[in-house]
């Protein structure tokens, strides 16, 4: 027995999405079976209501054929209303909240899997600045409250159970890149290499690849079903699978052509010793 999980990101709903790929995708994703399906923000390009409301109803399908674990992304947060925080932070996600509920963060707890939440699109805020002004709004921060957080929670699980954590902005530079998607990404990674987690999914950079943290933690990042794609290279989402022992990331492609996904190439990890347990015994 293994745990499967089909990882999305960026759909980004508006004047950029792909339309006849995410029909395509409402129609291949059940075929895979997935017990989790997770979405790792930018469900939307401007934050805008009718943005919201596709999401909303294309979300709500995928609910048909397995749970969905979804968090925002920077293009779902409205930096813009209250900018360095000066009008508080509830605003930067009023209209998400709106469609998609007052948790901003969520924890899925199944049989074999934790999913817990972390929430590193915070707007144009002082842990997001950095030297290059082409960042502002762009970046993510990961304060040390949301570590902690999700690393209390993974305590506190079975010992046996898959550990997931989520967040938006990418934690490994992109295969195309190269940018780091969080404003501090030397010290986030080591945060997030303390969460005993089995797997960190993340996504931003709209180019789908998979690595390790130091100590082993693994790192999936998805990813976009949007028409902007890097370098010209089709798009693309990642199914995993665990057990007891490892990790599979699994790519699969999308063929404009066929307008199907294809399978891609596969990459393999052990899974971290602390978390390996009955499962997939």
């Amino acid at each position: 027995m293994s745990v499967v999980v089909a990882h999305l990101s960026d759909i980004h709903f508006g004047g950029r999405c792909d339309l006849p790929q995410v029909a395509a995708l409402e129609e291949f994703l059940p075929t895979l079976n997935p017990g989790v399906i997770v979405v790792s923000g930018d469900i939307s390009i401007r934050a805008r209501h009718g943005e919201f409301q596709a999401a909303q109803r294309f979300l709500h399908g995928l609910g048909r054929s397995a749970p969905v674990h979804l968090i925002p992304g920077n293009h779902d947060t409205q930096w813009w209303r209250s900018p360095l925080g000066v009008l508080g932070t509830r605003v930067l996600h009023s209209k998400y909240r709106r469609y998609f509920g007052e948790e901003l963060t969520p924890v899925l707890e199944l049989d074999d899997v934790i999913v817990a939440g972390m929430l590193s699109a915070n707007g144009l805020s002082l842990g997001s600045l950095t030297w290059n002004p082409n960042d502002c709004t762009v970046k993510g921060d990961l304060p040390a409250s949301e570590v902690t957080r999700v690393r209390e929670i993974f305590a506190a699980a079975p010992p046996h159970k898959a550990r997931l954590a989520v967040l938006h902005h990418n934690v490994l530079p992109g295969v195309v890149s190269r940018r780091w998607g969080l404003s501090r990404p030397r010290a986030a990674q080591r945060a997030l290499a303390s969460l005993g987690a089995d797997m960190v999914l993340c996504g931003h950079d709209h180019t789908e690849g998979a690595g390790l943290l130091e100590g082993g933690t693994v790192v999936s990042t998805s990813g976009t079903h949007s028409v902007r794609t890097r370098g010209g290279r089709p798009s693309a989402f990642n199914l995993l699978r665990i057990d007891g022992r490892r990790i599979d990331i699994e790519f699969f492609i999308y063929s404009r052509e066929h307008r199907t996904f294809r399978r891609g190439e596969t990459a393999s990890f052990a899974r971290p010793r602390r978390a390996a347990g009955p499962l997939g015994a």
